[in-house]
């Protein structure tokens, strides 16, 4: 009776009737009304299954051609959102029994495999196997159990997890010893070493 998600995905039922019925100016005022009512915005031209469940519920955008399956659960500030204006299917395709984490974006006509996890705040742009778990900016896929869980498994071609900023890093501090070491040629130089519990070490100063 008090859940907002409950209200926004009952209130969808109505507007996507409208919206199937030809009736599209009352189908979008109706889920403005609810939008307003919920802090929730699901287009009436989405397709949802059975028990969806939106936990919390503020900030959860669910575009129109949006396809999510049964027992599906999205916690707050998830979007499904698309990456162009064209009248085409341009918003993710959900499976069955998808647990999308607080704060996390799929964009795109991207489909996410039955009993996947995605991580919080993760941006998936791209189409993942049935049980899978990804996490990341962006979405980086680092377990598969699904049907494709052999090719996903393999070291060439599973991605590995980034870090931009200690990359970034480690360059800089490289460029720094080789250029101290062409102003003082009696200086040893040498590149910085990056340990693997995250400690960048160089000869005066670690991070």
């Amino acid at each position: 009776m008090l859940y907002p998600g409950a209200h926004a995905v009952a209130a969808h039922r109505v507007s996507h009737w409208l919206w199937g019925k030809g009736a599209k100016f009352p189908a979008r005022a109706f889920s403005q009304f609810a939008r307003f009512a919920t802090g929730i915005e699901i287009h009436p031209g989405a397709q949802i299954g059975k028990r969806l469940f939106i936990d919390h519920g503020a900030g959860v955008v669910i575009g129109e051609t949006a396809e999510i399956g049964d027992d599906v659960t999205l916690y707050h500030g998830v979007t499904l959102g698309g990456v162009s204006l064209e009248k085409t299917k341009r918003h993710p395709t959900v499976g069955d029994g998808v647990i999308i984490g607080a704060g996390a974006k799929v964009l795109g006509p991207v489909t996410i495999g039955e009993g996947s996890r995605v991580g919080a705040n993760s941006v998936l742009l791209r189409s993942v196997p049935p049980d899978s778990v990804v996490v990341g900016v962006p979405g980086q896929l680092i377990e598969s159990r699904g049907p494709q869980a052999e090719i996903a498994d393999k070291p060439e071609t599973k991605p590995a997890l980034t870090d931009p900023v200690g990359a970034a890093l480690v360059s800089l501090m490289a460029r720094v010893d080789k250029l101290e070491g062409q102003a003082d040629p009696k200086a040893v130089a040498g590149p910085p070493r990056l340990y693997e519990v995250g400690v960048w070490d160089s000869d005066d100063f670690s991070i």
